[in-house]
């Protein structure tokens, strides 16, 4: 059991027979009341998103969710293919329940695959990973002002905002979990 004023971002939890995953969740103190939890969730099954308020007393079931490492061999258009690690079966899973992760996917890239109950429902790509610039406009000396960046788009067709000095060919480290440029390696 998981009280709800445990709640973070990724939680999965089982509410009403249906699990879900916190998108985003605040603690709330108004001046006169007791404190409450709001939060967006999202069903992991069907993808439906719902916003409740939960007492930070309540508690709830935690959900157990299983997540297998997988490596990604080949896509055909629309359905991508992972290969299980251990036991070398492959699983085909489409654009929609990649989401994001299409955005850092390489081919043998090791990831997760998330499931609940045998039924897979999303993917979690590493924490970080690195990426080459394949087109970005070059940079203009003396436009140094603090901060200032330009779009580029990496192998994989993500375009992301990164700071002058990139150029086309240097690979780039990008956080997963915000899509946002790290550094440059």
């Amino acid at each position: 059991m998981i009280s709800a004023g445990d709640f973070r971002n990724g939680v999965t939890f089982e509410l009403d027979s249906q699990v879900y995953k916190v998108v985003e969740f605040q603690h709330v103190k108004p001046g006169k009341g007791a404190a409450f939890v709001r939060t967006k969730l999202k069903n992991v099954i069907t993808g439906a998103v719902l916003e409740r308020t939960f007492n930070p007393t309540e508690k709830v079931q935690e959900a157990q969710i299983d997540r297998k490492e997988m490596q990604y061999l080949y896509n055909d258009g629309e359905t991508y293919y992972f290969m299980d690690n251990e036991t070398y079966e492959q699983l085909p899973l489409s654009k929609d329940e990649l989401g994001d992760t299409l955005n850092y996917l390489l081919d043998n890239m090791n990831i997760k695959v998330l499931s609940y109950k045998g039924k897979v429902f999303g993917v979690e790509p590493p924490m970080f990973v690195e990426l080459e610039v394949t087109y970005t406009e070059p940079g203009f000396k003396g436009d140094t002002s603090t901060g200032a960046s330009k779009p580029a788009t990496l192998e994989t067709g993500y375009v992301v905002n990164v700071p002058l000095f990139v150029e086309i060919g240097n690979k780039v480290r990008i956080d997963t979990r915000t899509g946002e440029y790290m550094e440059r390696v």
